[in-house]
C-alpha cells in the first residue's frame, strides 16, 4: 500500500512478550496489527489492549481466543486433519489383515488447530475403531507443541511393555520428528513403524520423508498466506469490505466470529515432493541431505 510504513515484530514465542510488543506498537501509533498468537490462551491481553485502543487487528495463522479481531488468514485446520486422516487410512487398509495399533500425539490441548485437526483425522479413524481394525494404545496432547515433550510421549508408549506400536499419527512435523527421534533412540529401523501426519514441510520433515522414517507432510504455501494479509491489511486500512477473493468461512475465538480466509493444503509423500522444490520451499539437495542412497533421490542424478 503506497505510503504504509511496516514494522516486523518478533515475540519469539513469549506471550508475555507479545504482549509488550503490542502495547509497544499501539504507544508507536500502529493503524493495524497483523498478530500471530505464539498461545492462543494467552492472547486474550494483546487483544484487549489493541481494542481498547482502536486499532484493528488481522489474526494470521494461529488462532487466538478471547478478543476481537477484523479477519483470520490461517490454513484450513479441519482440511489439514482430513487429510492426515485420509493419508493415515490409506497406509492401514495396505497393511496385513489384523489390527493395527496406533498412538496418537496431538497437539497443544485446547488450542482451535488441535482441536480441529483431531475432528479431521477422526472422520476417517472412527470407522476403523469402530470396525477394530484399528486400535489406540497411546494418546496424549504435545505441550506447547514441543517436539523434545513429543519425544517424550513417544518414548513413553514404545516402552510401554504391552504396546507394540505399528504407526505413530501426529498433527505437526514437531509432534511427528518427535515420534521419528523416538523410534531412532529405541533402536528401531526405518520403515519398522509407519509416522505420519505431519504438517508445515519443514526440511527435517521432508529429510526424513527422503529417508524413510517419515511417510508424509502436509504442505502449506506461505506466499498464499501472506499475498491474503497483504490484501486484506488494505482493506482494513482503507475502511473497506473484507475482500471475498479471501474471506470463505469465519472462525469462533470464544467472542466473535472472526471472518476467515482459510487457505488449501496438499499432502506431500516422496511420490509428489517436487511440489514443495517447485514452490521454492527447499531444494532437492537440501531434502536429500542423507539420503542419497534412497531411490527419491538416486533418482535425481
Amino acid at each position: 500500500m503506497p505510503g504504509a510504513t511496516l514494522t516486523v515484530q518478533n515475540g519469539e514465542g513469549d506471550p508475555d512478550r507479545e504482549q509488550r510488543l503490542m502495547e509497544d506498537a499501539i504507544a508507536q501509533g500502529a493503524d493495524l496489527v497483523v498478530y500471530t498468537s505464539s498461545d492462543a490462551n494467552l492472547a486474550a491481553g494483546a487483544l484487549k489492549a489493541a481494542e481498547e485502543a482502536g486499532v484493528p487487528v488481522l489474526l494470521y495463522e494461529h488462532d487466538a481466543i478471547g478478543g476481537l479481531a477484523e479477519a483470520h488468514g490461517l490454513f484450513n485446520a479441519r482440511a489439514v486433519g482430513q487429510a492426515q486422516g485420509a493419508r493415515a487410512a490409506e497406509l492401514i487398509e495396505a497393511m496385513p489383515e489384523g489390527t493395527v495399533r496406533i498412538a496418537r500425539v496431538k497437539g497443544k490441548q485446547g488450542e482451535y488447530g488441535t482441536n480441529q485437526y483431531e475432528l479431521g483425522q477422526n472422520e476417517y479413524l472412527d470407522p476403523l475403531i469402530a470396525s477394530g481394525r484399528v486400535e489406540v494404545v497411546c494418546e496424549d496432547f504435545t505441550p506447547n507443541w514441543d517436539p523434545v515433550q513429543a519425544q517424550n510421549l513417544a518414548e513413553n508408549c514404545l516402552t510401554r511393555t504391552d504396546c507394540a506400536v505399528d504407526m505413530f499419527l501426529g498433527m505437526i512435523d514437531g509432534t511427528t520428528g518427535g515420534a521419528v527421534a523416538a523410534l531412532i533412540s529405541q533402536g528401531y529401523q526405518k520403515g519398522e513403524v509407519v509416522v505420519t501426519g505431519g504438517q508445515d514441510a519443514t526440511i527435517e520433515a521432508l529429510q526424513f520423508i527422503a529417508q524413510g522414517w517419515q511417510d508424509n507432510t502436509i504442505f502449506t504455501d506461505l506466499r498464499v498466506m501472506a499475498k491474503a494479509a497483504a490484501d486484506l491489511s488494505v482493506n482494513i486500512l482503507r475502511d473497506e469490505d473484507l475482500s471475498a477473493t479471501w474471506i470463505n468461512d469465519t472462525v469462533n475465538n470464544d467472542v466473535m466470529d472472526v471472518p476467515a480466509a482459510f487457505f488449501p493444503v496438499e499432502s506431500v509423500t516422496a511420490d509428489n515432493i517436487a511440489m514443495v522444490v517447485e514452490a521454492g520451499l527447499h531444494t532437492r539437495d537440501e531434502i536429500c541431505e542423507g539420503a542419497d542412497d534412497s531411490a527419491l533421490c538416486e533418482a535425481r542424478n
